[in-house]
């Protein structure tokens, strides 16, 4: 199990493999975390061509049980969560009365019990939240696990081969977004086909005393396929090039999933749950700024909160954005624009330290494995 001597910035149980490594650390959620190793460059070139290994741990792992889980977390998220089957993973959002967003998480359904992952940086709000919707029912128990257990992915066209030969159960036969109870190289493990970078790839839920031997292990066994360790920086030009929304960006308490792109996820067919009856209302009246992908057509790169104009009006601002390699090394961005903004091939422009820089609007995402 880590320690954390600094209370104000915790240690993952892999905070040593990260220096050992030469990784260079930044504050994260409230831990220390590697943002970069040899390159961002490098290091999203090795999980579009071969396999990174992220250091997930900072992430909030809580533990929900009880016969009440299934509705109680229904009645505060917008997607389905009764409905999922034993062993999968589904993508979710807790809303709040305005319908915008708590939180982007995921749900993972055990036998016995609910594995719920929530933003790092979330946690302290989460977390009371969580346990305050809870109160005075004995149907629904919370654990939390932040800190004490780890998570690795392993993600990439060569991590099946990687990750594979060092399970117990037959992780290559896992589907997208299923999970299963196993041992990974001897550790206890869920071992979850899942991810967070548009790429094949598993996440392993294991206890942080297992951590630092695993991640060795992996480093290891997958040096012949190209394996390499990789950092918040690469990991956000991965998302962003998948058109996955990071919380505080392309999410917030203020943006709504329906604004944020992630209207398939919206069941307005459920029972009440939290911020329904404003998701209902911004769908019907249609009228609410939405998340845009935009490509600059130069080579000068935006910034979040770059405002975003058409015609000389001022329609929005940029989210997110990047340079994305696989997409032509282009410019690329998200942006929260005015609704007669966000249709594709609409010209805007980005004010750009005083100056305006083309851009136009293209679907999302700006990367697909597979095409």
């Amino acid at each position: 199990m880590s320690t954390f001597e600094n209370a104000a910035l915790r240690r993952t149980a892999l905070y040593a493999e990260h220096v050992a490594l030469g990784a260079r650390m930044v504050p994260f959620g409230g831990f220390d975390m590697p943002v970069q190793y040899a390159g961002i460059l490098r290091e999203h070139a090795a999980v579009r061509t071969r396999a990174g290994i992220f250091d997930l741990s900072h992430m909030a792992q809580y533990e929900l049980r009880g016969d009440g889980v299934a509705a109680w977390a229904d009645a505060l998220t917008v997607n389905h969560v009764a409905t999922m089957k034993p062993y999968q993973a589904r993508y979710n959002i807790f809303t709040n009365p305005r319908g915008g967003a708590h939180d982007d998480v995921l749900f993972y359904r055990l036998p016995d019990r609910w594995l719920l992952v929530v933003n790092a940086g979330n946690a302290t709000k989460m977390w009371p939240y969580l346990q305050d919707a809870a109160t005075g029912r004995d149907d629904v128990r919370l654990e939390s696990h932040q800190g004490s257990r780890a998570l690795v992915a392993v993600q990439g066209p060569r991590a099946v081969e990687i990750v594979a030969p060092l399970c117990d159960i037959d992780a290559a036969a896992l589907g997208y977004y299923f999970c299963a109870e196993g041992r990974v190289d001897g550790a206890r493990a869920v071992i979850a086909r899942t991810g967070y970078t548009g790429e094949d790839g598993f996440e392993l839920f294991v206890d942080g005393d297992d951590a630092p031997r695993l991640w060795r292990t992996l480093l290891e066994r997958g040096a012949s396929a190209g394996i390499e360790p990789a950092g918040l920086g690469a990991r956000d030009v991965l998302r962003l090039e998948a058109g996955m929304p990071l919380y505080g960006f392309e999410l917030t308490e203020d943006i709504s999933p329906l604004a944020g792109g992630q209207t398939w996820a919206v069941k307005t067919a459920k029972a009440a749950f939290v911020g329904k009856d404003a998701l209902v209302a911004q769908l019907e009246a249609d009228d609410y700024d939405r998340i845009a992908g935009l490509v600059l057509d130069g080579r000068v790169p935006a910034r979040g909160g770059y405002p975003v104009f058409a015609n000389g009006e001022r329609v929005g601002e940029v989210k997110s954005a990047s340079i994305a390699p696989a997409y032509g090394n282009k410019n690329v961005a998200t942006a929260l624009v005015r609704k007669d903004a966000a249709a594709v091939g609409t010209s805007l422009d980005v004010e750009i330290r005083g100056t305006l820089h083309a851009a136009h609007v293209v679907p999302l995402p700006f990367y697909k494995r597979g095409t």
